[in-house]
C-alpha cells in the first residue's frame, strides 16, 4: 500500500497508485466531540478518508475540531452527504457495524481478518467504506441495507453500549493490525550475548561471591554455581546487558573493599 502524504496545506494526500484505505462513514452522527474523538482514532491506524451522513448539529463542528488534535487535516478534507446513499455511491464494496440482529438476507463478518479482506479488494482497484450508525439508535435497516455485508464485533450480549469513537477505534485497529504494520517501538536489534560472555560474567560474579563468604558450606559449590547459572543462560541476554552486569558486580566489589577499609580504620 502506497503511504500518504501530505501537501503545501497540510492536507493528507494519497498517491494515485496506490490502493485506498476503506472510508469511515459515519451515519447522522450526534456529538462533535465523538467525530473528532473518532478521526483521532483512524489517524493512528492509517485512516485518513472521513465521510459524514446528516451530522445532527451540522458541519463544521467546532466540537469536533478541539477532540481531533492533530487529525485537524483528516476533519477538514471530510466530505458532507445529505443520505447514506450518496455516500457510499462511489464504492464497491460496503460494510454495516451493528449489534444488532436484522431480518435482512445479508452475510454477517465477525472480526478476523476482516482488514486483509478489505485490503484484498482494495489491491484489486474497488473502493471500500465502512458504516458507522448515529450514537443513539445506531444504523436503521434502511441503512444497513446498503452493504455488503454486517461487520459485527465479539461484543458482550448484555451490554452492548459502544461509544461511536471507540468503535470507529476497534474498526481502525483490526485494519492495521492485518496489514502487519511494524510496531513503533522497533527491535534494537542488540546482539545477543555469546556464550563465551555469559561464562565470563557468570565467572565474575562467582569469584565475588566466594570472596564474600557466599558458597557455604563449601560442598554445596559446584550446585549453588549450576543454580546461579541457570537463569543467566534462560535470560538471553545482549551483549550491552552482560557489560552492565559486570559493571555492577565490580561496583558492588569495590564497595565492600571500602567497607572492609573503614572498619579497619575504625
Amino acid at each position: 500500500m502506497g503511504k500518504t502524504t501530505k501537501d503545501q496545506l497540510g492536507r493528507i494526500v494519497t498517491p494515485p497508485h496506490a490502493m485506498r484505505p476503506p472510508a469511515v462513514i459515519l451515519v447522522r452522527p450526534q456529538l462533535g466531540e465523538n467525530i473528532g474523538a473518532a478521526v483521532r482514532n483512524m489517524l493512528n491506524f492509517g485512516l485518513s478518508e472521513l465521510r459524514l451522513v446528516s451530522p445532527r448539529d451540522g458541519w463544521p463542528n467546532p466540537d469536533a475540531d478541539a477532540m481531533a488534535a492533530g487529525a485537524l487535516p483528516v476533519l477538514e478534507q471530510a466530505k458532507v452527504y445529505a443520505i447514506a446513499e450518496e455516500a457510499v455511491a462511489d464504492l464497491h464494496y460496503v460494510l454495516a457495524t451493528t449489534a444488532r440482529r436484522r431480518d435482512l438476507e445479508i452475510p454477517v463478518l465477525g472480526t478476523k481478518n476482516i482488514g486483509s479482506k478489505l485490503r484484498k479488494i482494495g489491491v484489486g482497484g474497488q473502493n471500500t467504506g465502512v458504516m458507522f450508525g448515529p450514537e443513539k439508535a445506531g444504523l436503521t435497516n434502511d441503512d444497513v441495507v446498503l452493504a455488503d455485508a454486517i461487520l459485527t464485533y465479539p461484543i458482550n450480549p448484555a451490554f452492548q453500549s459502544l461509544n461511536l469513537a471507540q468503535a470507529v477505534g476497534i474498526f481502525a485497529y483490526m485494519w492495521a493490525a492485518d496489514e502487519g504494520v511494524p510496531p513503533v517501538f522497533k527491535d534494537t536489534n542488540m546482539k545477543p550475548a555469546s556464550r563465551e560472555d555469559l561464562v565470563r560474567m557468570m565467572e565474575h560474579l562467582e569469584a565475588e561471591l566466594e570472596k564474600s563468604g557466599f558458597f557455604y558450606p563449601p560442598s554445596k559449590m559446584p550446585l549453588m554455581k549450576r543454580n546461579i547459572r541457570a537463569p543467566f543462560m534462560r535470560a538471553k541476554m545482549t551483549e550491552q546487558e552482560v557489560r552492565t552486569m559486570r559493571g555492577m558486580i565490580k561496583s558492588l566489589a569495590k564497595g565492600r573493599g571500602r567497607g572492609r577499609e573503614s572498619n579497619n580504620e575504625t
